[in-house]
């Protein structure tokens, strides 16, 4: 595990966005899983801008979302369908028939699950799954419990999720109560994960995340066994981390854990 701190959230985005490039460019269709949320924002807008400069190609590119929720349309403003192509999919020249997202509005959301897993294991590992980190622990919408599910599923979000995306929904007034996700099963078998975190709010999880048990309480905690797993957090986020006692900058680490400050892009795409 790497974990890579940054002075600011810019810095981090900007990695983040050379690290996907360096897939996209060096492989001959690769797979990328993709996250929403607040967190890979900057990533996406830091890639579509690198896209507007250098124009390189998406057109070998497939994608796979974790995740949609139930009932809202690929239309439906607040739908991930939505998000992706507002903050990534316009600006690119990604094929429409290489992009995946689950279908928030299929007649039996338990067959779409089936649909979707299918299309996951026929494409094989993923070369890049991006993630963001939910303040519960959750990836994906795969929440803390006793078990956590291999496979694409249908979730029932629990209150804190609800309560953290709520502000999305102020003008329609009800927060999704299920969402379709995919398991930790492809999330884990992905060639790469990147994980991007920022702000003072996600210090407490990331803590528990990455130097705390592993546990299925924690769904996050199980990147701790991925082999080749990159942490992106601004100084905000990796506040838990650090400390601050000692006369120059540390972090707590142990064995597993490999940490850079403000690295060089080339110690991160080796």
């Amino acid at each position: 595990m790497r974990i890579s701190v940054f002075r600011d959230s810019v810095n981090a985005d900007r990695v983040g966005a050379s690290i996907l490039l360096k897939e996209i460019r060096e492989k001959l269709n690769p797979k990328l899983g993709l996250a929403t949320g607040s967190s890979p924002v900057g990533i996406y807008r830091q890639l579509a801008e690198l896209y507007r400069r250098n124009h390189f190609s998406f057109k070998h590119v497939s994608s796979f979302n974790l995740d949609e929720y139930v009932g809202l349309s690929e239309d439906h403003p607040q739908s991930y369908a939505a998000f992706m192509r507002e903050h990534l999919f316009q600006h690119l020249d990604i094929e429409p028939r290489n992009i995946h997202i689950p279908n928030g509005i299929a007649e039996s959301a338990e067959e779409e699950c089936i649909r979707y897993e299918k299309l996951l294991q026929e494409a094989g590992p993923l070369d890049i799954q991006l993630l963001g980190i939910g303040l519960n622990g959750h990836i994906g919408f795969n929440e803390p419990g006793k078990n956590l599910s291999s496979e694409t599923h249908l979730v029932t979000l629990t209150e804190e999720t609800r309560r953290a995306n709520a502000r999305w929904f102020l003008l329609d007034g009800q927060t999704p109560r299920q969402a379709i996700t995919m398991g930790v099963g492809p999330i884990m078998k992905a060639k790469k994960v990147l994980l991007i975190a920022q702000g003072e709010e996600k210090s407490s999880i990331i803590q528990e995340a990455f130097l705390g048990p592993i546990t299925t309480h924690c769904p996050a905690s199980l990147l701790q066994l991925h082999p080749n797993l990159l942490v992106l957090l601004d100084e905000a986020a990796a506040s838990r981390l650090i400390d601050d006692s000692q006369p120059s900058f540390r972090i707590y680490v142990n064995k597993r854990i490999d940490f850079l400050y403000e690295p060089d892009l080339r110690e991160l795409v080796q």
